[in-house]
């Protein structure tokens, strides 16, 4: 490897592609081509970037297994970096078992950590946790402050998703650290923004008639309190020691949440047929469903608590509970799930919000256009190549409203 592409490779891995590019800008070799897909990915250009990186795989000739499979790699990231979920793992994987044959024990981890920060993406924390102990058995070897930063960032979105938030904090130390021996400016960057979920509301406590905002820590020890939570982020109602899942029944949790919000009264019949049942005008038929289903509702609850009736409407009443509290969303609107992911500033396709949140391209497409039309998302470019994002909303974490378990799930 001559001089030139020595010295490019170095600005690169020190976070400065411009001065990777005044070495090998005007050069066409595969090396030459690869460094400067590289250099243009991080400079944001990252349509250009894939074009360049493939330009350089198809350059490398069939011994060059180790090079086709560094732009392998280079590639999967920037597919991770534009939200292109559906990005060939397969190619990855291939790419990642070469590496690891010819010894680049480097570049073979960053490939894994590319995967399981696609897995941590879509909420498959289970996978994504195995894909790090994986790594962890291969080699032992302490990696490239960089990696070691990625790897703590991968583990803290492990534990914010499942709100462990004294692991999260540890690992966000690591990852400051790592960050700091890596010296690259992006790289600090996006640690700090990982920090300030710990410090940003993530949820709503409504409790006797009030709300007031939560934040990771807050609701982690709420969850695992005495109190009994109307969780209204996984549509759930659950103490310390039992959970019951509402979400496949709305009328029921509708129902739930209403008494919870109300407790220690009661809540009128009229209030719950309008809000359970979506209707401003109640006839006997709404109230005798409304008698139906709260006897559906004190069926489900019986291991938490009773549903009894007053003279005006009903009251829940918890068996082991001295507390009854609601978990709320920090923001709630139909399409917060969708706005959750677009709210971590990267554009995204349909295609790939479609399979994060577990749904059909056509459903997301509609939500979306919904969303533009009332001027909180906006498109870029056409046809395939139309991506979608929102700026941050200001004072807000949207953890609770991405894919993937609370404790417990």
């Amino acid at each position: 490897m001559d001089s030139l592409i020595t010295a490019a490779a170095r600005a690169l891995a020190a976070g400065d592609p411009l001065g990777a590019l005044n070495r090998v800008a005007l050069r066409d070799d595969a090396p030459a081509l690869a460094l400067r897909g590289i250099a243009m990915a991080q400079l944001g250009e990252l349509d250009r970037a894939k074009a360049l990186l493939r330009n350089a795989a198809r350059a490398f000739g069939a011994k060059e297994a180790v090079a086709r499979a560094r732009c392998i790699v280079a590639e999967a990231e920037i597919a991770l970096v534009s939200r292109d979920l559906g990005w060939p793992a397969k190619a990855l994987d291939t790419a990642r078992a070469t590496l690891e044959a010819h010894g680049d024990r480097v570049n073979a981890a960053q490939a894994r950590y590319l995967e399981a920060r696609r897995l941590l993406l879509i909420g498959r924390l289970d996978e994504a946790e195995q894909t790090l102990a994986e790594l962890a058995d291969l080699d032992s070897a302490p990696l490239p402050p960089a990696l070691r930063t990625a790897h703590a960032l991968v583990v803290a979105g492990i534990a914010i998703r499942r709100l462990h938030t004294m692991a999260a904090r540890a690992a966000l130390a690591r990852a400051e650290r790592g960050a700091r021996l890596a010296g690259i400016p992006a790289l600090t960057a996006e640690v700090e923004s990982a920090v300030r979920v710990l410090t940003t509301p993530a949820a709503r406590l409504i409790a006797r008639g009030e709300a007031r905002p939560l934040l990771l820590g807050e609701v982690e020890a709420l969850l695992a309190s005495q109190a009994l939570v109307v969780d209204a982020c996984r549509h759930v109602v659950r103490d310390a020691h039992t959970r019951i899942s509402l979400a496949s029944r709305p009328v029921l949790f509708a129902l739930a949440r209403l008494l919870g919000e109300a407790w220690p009264g009661d809540v009128p019949r009229g209030t719950l047929i309008a809000h359970a049942f979506r209707t401003k005008f109640a006839d006997d038929s709404h109230r005798a469903r409304l008698r139906v289903e709260v006897g559906r509702l004190r069926t489900e609850l019986e291991a938490l608590a009773d549903v009894r009736a007053t003279k005006r409407g009903f009251t829940l009443v918890p068996h082991r509970a001295d507390e009854v509290m609601v978990l709320a969303r920090p923001i709630e609107e139909p399409h917060a799930a969708l706005l959750a992911l677009l709210d971590d500033g990267e554009p995204w396709s349909s295609s790939a919000l479609a399979l994060a949140l577990g749904t059909s391209q056509r459903t997301v497409q509609r939500a979306l256009d919904s969303l533009a039309a009332a001027g909180k998302v906006q498109a870029l470019g056409r046809g395939r190549a139309r991506r979608w994002m929102t700026p941050p909303v200001p004072g807000f974490t949207t953890t609770l409203l991405l894919p993937g378990p609370f404790p417990g799930a």
